[in-house]
């Protein structure tokens, strides 16, 4: 059964563009969350017998004049802080301060490591420059491929579109729930990218071998493309999905953001993929319709 996907393109790009509209207002309001990977700092574990909120603990320490980045509740009375570079009188300092303020003697220190930044600028500069190599990389490839640019700009677009839908709705999470950008994140957004290209190429593939077999125009080729594999793309997704679903529940704090990063990706690039790949193509291939009749 063919499904009229294609009509409800405008609907598609509506969609995209919302989340990409929070997205962006997001970073530009509160920007992202870096976290010690970029900055450097402190990381420090603590176990504290006694039940305490985690903004107490961030205002007791800040009332004493330490700075505090992020307090996580990490579950079993255990708290991961995360400092500017402390040295080891500051180190004692915090100490003393949570015996001090009513936590009593069941404060036992679990880890304290101090780390400088391994993310740097002009790391994050040569990330960029890769990216924007393999986005011309993978125009040109898909272009020569399908024998047509629009296939190329049509997929690249749809690959920046997962990296914004990525990068705003973290900026969100890390504002509200403070999710932290780090290197693990660095990771997951070039393999979104990937995973993003690797599914409209499917879709593409369908399209193409419409046309050699049947003819037709793009529009009626992509709705048969997108209904013919809409099923296979879904269940690969699933796979994933359920895996990473397992991992942000049960694999620790260490590896959560990095796995709700890729569970965004992978959600986002299973959308984009039918959703805003295709309609783009086709999109673009009724404008240059129209212009060629009106010439």
């Amino acid at each position: 059964m063919i499904i009229p996907w294609m009509k409800y393109r405008k609907v598609y790009f509506l969609f995209s563009g919302v989340v990409i509209a929070f997205g962006l207002f997001s970073l530009y309001k509160w920007g992202l969350n870096l976290g010690v990977d970029f900055k450097g700092g402190t990381i420090a574990e603590y176990s504290i017998s006694e039940n305490i909120s985690s903004e107490d603990i961030k205002k007791k320490l800040e009332d004493n004049g330490t700075e505090v980045f992020s307090i996580q509740d990490i579950g079993e009375k255990k708290y991961l802080f995360r400092f500017p570079p402390v040295s080891k009188e500051e180190q004692d300092k915090i100490k003393n301060i949570f015996q001090e303020n009513t936590l009593g003697s069941g404060v036992e220190e679990l880890r304290f490591e101090t780390v400088g930044p391994s993310v740097g600028p002009e790391l994050v500069k040569k990330t960029i420059y890769a990216s924007l190599l393999a986005s011309f990389a993978i125009l040109i490839w898909v272009a020569f491929q399908f024998k047509s640019f629009k296939f190329g700009i049509s997929a690249v677009l749809a690959m920046f579109h997962d990296s914004l839908v990525l990068v705003g709705i973290f900026s969100i999470l890390g504002h509200f729930w403070g999710a932290e950008m780090d290197f693990l994140f660095v990771t997951a957004l070039l393999t979104t990218l990937s995973f993003s290209v690797h599914d409209t190429i499917v879709v593409y593939d369908r399209i193409r071998e419409s046309q050699v077999r049947f003819g037709g125009n793009v529009y009626d080729l992509a709705n048969k493309a997108v209904s013919e594999t809409m099923v296979r793309s879904l269940n690969n997704s699933f796979t994933i999905i359920f895996m990473l679903t397992a991992l942000i529940l049960l694999g620790g704090t260490s590896i959560k953001w990095f796995a709700v990063a890729l569970f965004i990706g992978t959600v986002s690039g299973t959308y984009s993929s039918p959703f805003v790949a295709v309609p783009l193509l086709v999109t673009w291939d009724n404008v240059f319709r129209k212009l060629k009749r009106k010439t």
